[in-house]
């Protein structure tokens, strides 16, 4: 027995939600680890869909631990809203079945209005880069975490602290915003808006770190949920185009207090074909009728935004290179049953730049934008492969396209998703048991 981390291998909404769902019933306990409220994934169970950004999947499995540890940026409001909502689908949400990290940074309003004030500024100027953040206050919160001038679930604890906090963040916060032409923010209107939720949040709040070494001691089996994907990780994504933390395995480690020993299994949920939100680099993109094929088959809009995602083949290429930088054990293939009716398919190897052939994405942006995919061509199959639950239900050249891409990226199939209900899962290795 083991315990497991999910994380994307691409760029996020790779299907996470119904893997992570599918695997919490073995879990005793699901830890989100990084991210905020700008990513989220829909849960489809019993027919019902449960739509979350924020929340661990498990809140909505009974005699389920949900925890939110200290690598997640939290807007209490948007954990409020998040918690009234499921209550109203008949999901109760009580300090029995949640747990949030007293040392996890707050999201506040004046981080949303500086993300919102900046992206515009790149919109309307050509000094600025526009990176299609959701606006959701993610980056600035994680700057003030590293400036050391955030304010923490703890301090909601502690009215005296938490003024002469707020002061602090103020000082930063209010000469960023005289710079930018816009008005100062009251002590006041911070302090209503922490005293406002503070009743709300700090029934939660635990010593995450200490809680799970306790639970992992007497054997408990834990789940480890990341948000986005592996290639918008603040080091090892397209960067700038990235997400503002870690996506990667190994922040599950410091973003829930665990040793990196008690990690085990890594899972990379793993689309069979590539779509990505947002602006950046996408090598394999596709603006013809299959890439509008795949998104409308694919039902590719953001859950948390409603953006349309971009879409294209499969890049081999850089699911390797997320193998490599996760240490990923196996993945779970997802949206197989989209690909089905094409009369071929195409596999990104590697790439050309500059009139030389390269196997990995280069970190440079430039080099990025100038690479052109290398690609291998498979025959496609006609049949059906909705709902298929074992090998033989799979047509051959499914079967030979899957094996194709283990061969690819380096690593096993350890699940196969055939729809987004739960059941239509074919599997190869249990995680929790590997």
């Amino acid at each position: 027995m083991t315990n497991v981390v999910v994380i994307g291998s691409q760029w996020g909404d790779e299907g996470k939600g119904k893997i992570v769902d599918w695997l919490s019933e073995r879990a005793d306990i699901v830890v989100r680890f990084q991210g905020g409220h700008n990513a989220g994934h829909t849960l489809v169970i019993d027919g019902t869909s449960y739509k979350l950004s924020l929340l661990p999947s498990g809140v909505v499995r009974p005699g389920k631990m949900a925890v939110i540890g200290n690598g997640v940026v939290i807007d209490p409001h948007a954990l409020i809203a998040e918690i009234e909502k499921l209550a109203g689908q008949g999901v109760t949400i009580t300090p029995d079945n949640l747990r949030i990290a007293d040392n996890a940074t707050l999201i506040l309003s004046l981080h949303r209005e500086l993300d919102g004030i900046r992206e515009d500024a790149a919109v309307s100027s050509n000094s600025g880069i526009k990176i299609g953040t959701t606006r959701r206050g993610i980056g600035p919160a994680y700057e003030d975490k590293v400036g050391r001038r955030a304010i923490r679930v703890m301090d909601l604890a502690d009215p005296e602290t938490l003024s002469a906090k707020v002061d602090r963040l103020l000082a930063h916060h209010n000469a960023l915003r005289r710079g930018l032409g816009e008005s100062e923010i009251s002590h006041a209107k911070i302090m209503d808006e922490l005293t406002s939720v503070a009743d709300r949040v700090l029934p939660f709040r635990d010593t995450v770190w200490l809680m799970l070494d306790k639970e992992r001691r007497r054997g408990a089996r834990i789940l480890f949920e990341g948000a986005q994907g592996s290639l918008l990780d603040i080091d090892h994504g397209t960067y700038p185009f990235v997400t503002s933390s870690n996506t990667v395995a190994g922040q599950a480690a410091a973003g829930s207090g665990m040793g990196p020993g008690s990690l085990g299994y890594v899972l990379g949920i793993t689309k069979a074909y590539t779509t990505r939100v947002g602006e950046g680099p996408f090598p394999t993109e596709l603006h013809d009728g299959i890439g509008q094929f795949l998104g409308e088959r694919g039902h590719e809009f953001g859950t948390v935004t409603g953006r349309k995602r971009r879409c294209g083949w499969f890049d081999a290429a850089l699911v390797r290179q997320s193998v490599a930088t996760n240490g990923i054990t196996g993945i779970a293939l997802t949206k197989l049953d989209v690909l089905d009716g094409l009369d071929e398919l195409k596999i990104c190897v590697g790439y050309r730049l500059d009139g030389q052939e390269i196997d990995h994405l280069p970190a440079s942006q430039g080099q990025q934008a100038r690479v052109e995919p290398i690609y291998v061509t498979l025959e496609g199959w006609k049949e059906s492969t909705v709902g298929a639950r074992k090998w033989a239900d799979l047509p051959a050249q499914a079967i030979k396209y899957v094996r194709q891409v283990e061969e690819l990226i380096g690593a096993p199939v350890a699940l196969l998703s055939t729809s987004p209900e739960r059941d239509d899962t074919i599997l190869v290795t249990d995680p929790f048991e590997d």
